[in-house]
């Protein structure tokens, strides 16, 4: 069987300051910059048990501001162009998001047959958050099951029961040197980058895990 803790994790443009090394005398200034509706949401998964224990798997979309007119001058797609990003970048992580997602980390192929089906159990562990108990993911939970996909909703208010969250608080507090960003754009880049290294890390330190645990020959 296969077990990931999965989460959703945001980003402000300006993030919280942390401890840093700074000329003795002198005082570090970071830029801050006023969200005006601007953000990055990111979605993410990591396998704690089974032969894919180690496997950090994500996605994040950006969130701009909302348009209030009820007949807009631009399309989605400039919108996100005046942005630096494509329409498939921005938007909330709604409940089609969450099942696109939860078919990605079982390993559906696009092409699968509508019986397809999981060789190994995956059971996903998350929490209460208004998303994961939608009517979308609701929907799809019986062909996930089929699929011998299967969700665990941990207790309420616990988030120490999700071992996904210590993730996120290093990506946060250690994987973004850079603290405050001008563009929307470039605080996605950021996050994605940090996540990537993030993934490496998991994986290395568990091959290294499984390289000090094997038995000797």
């Amino acid at each position: 069987m296969d077990l990931c803790h999965l989460d959703e994790g945001g980003f402000a443009l300006t993030l919280p300051t942390t401890y840093t090394w700074y000329l003795r005398g002198a005082r570090l200034r970071v830029p801050y910059q006023a969200p005006q509706g601007r953000r990055v949401n990111a979605i993410g998964a990591y396998f704690t048990h089974g032969p894919q224990a180690g496997r950090l798997d994500f996605q994040s979309w950006a969130v701009l501001p909302q348009v209030r007119s009820k007949a807009p001058r631009t399309t989605p797609q400039q919108r996100a162009a005046a942005h630096g990003l494509s329409v498939e970048e921005v938007g909330p992580i709604d409940g089609t998001r969450l099942v696109a997602f939860l078919w990605q980390i079982a390993g559906r192929p696009a092409d699968a047959a509508p019986d397809w089906r999981r060789a190994r159990p995956l059971l996903v562990a998350l929490d209460n958050y208004s998303v994961h108990t939608g009517a979308t993911l609701q929907q799809a939970q019986p062909l996930l099951a089929a699929a011998n996909v299967h969700l665990l909703y941990l207790a309420r208010y616990c988030p120490e029961q999700s071992e996904i969250e210590p993730l996120w608080n290093d990506v946060k507090a250690h994987q973004l040197p850079i603290r405050s960003f001008a563009q929307v754009a470039d605080l996605k880049a950021a996050v994605d980058a940090a996540l990537v290294r993030k993934a490496q890390q998991l994986r290395q330190a568990h091959d290294n895990s499984k390289s000090l645990h094997r038995p000797a020959a």
